[in-house]
């Protein structure tokens, strides 16, 4: 087993997020490398049928469109479209515009797609724009209890900060699991957290 590039057993403080951040990184990206890409193409294949239960029917779905070392959303974004849900995802029209999400129609194709000002994948700018009631985020790193380690643009805090009451769910590798994490106030917790292998919350 890799052996982390930190200690994630002490106490981290707020001042050395960006260090954790940049080891989190390194350690997700050597974990995907290992994967044989015909096992990752087997990992988040379908939600889990605890989570399932909780989503109702006309639930809006947030997802986000992965990079490749972040745990993928391609197999959800299918299955949740198929069952008939809207599924929205992340849209910046300028990289310091405040994120919205927008709808993502053609989960099989991405034709509907465009490179943002990030350079992610993101909505057309003419996609309509609709708020998620689940949303699924991704994260460098977490805990059992659901606190989040994420980019560090604060973007999805923001937007949750201004829309509560959604359910806020991480899609994470079991790797990226810490014993603490640096918080602040505005930092949000998530709701539950899945991985290849178990759910982390009361989805359990």
């Amino acid at each position: 087993m890799v052996v982390p590039p930190l200690d994630f057993r002490r106490e981290y403080s707020v001042q050395d997020k960006q260090e954790l951040r940049k080891s989190l990184r390194q350690f997700r990206r050597d974990h995907v490398g290992a994967q044989p890409k015909a096992i990752r193409a087997l990992l988040f294949n379908r939600p889990p049928a605890p989570l399932l239960a909780m989503i109702a029917d006309d639930a809006v779905i947030g997802l986000y469109h992965s990079t490749p070392d972040e745990a993928p959303t391609a197999s959800y974004a299918k299955f949740f479209y198929e069952r008939g849900h809207a599924i929205v995802l992340p849209r910046f029209a300028q990289r310091d515009s405040t994120m919205e999400f927008a709808t993502h129609t053609d989960p099989f194709g991405a034709s509907d797609l465009a490179k943002g000002p990030f350079g992610i994948m993101q909505p057309a700018p003419d996609a309509e724009t609709m708020e998620p009631d689940v949303l699924f985020m991704p994260l460098v790193g977490f805990t059992a209890d659901g606190h989040r380690l994420g980019q560090g643009g604060g973007h999805y805090d923001r937007w949750l900060d201004a829309h509560p009451g959604k359910t806020k769910v991480g899609l994470a590798w079991d790797v990226q699991l810490v014993e603490s994490l640096p918080l602040e106030p505005h930092d949000q917790q998530l709701d539950a957290v899945i991985t290849p292998t178990r759910i982390y919350g009361p989805f359990a």
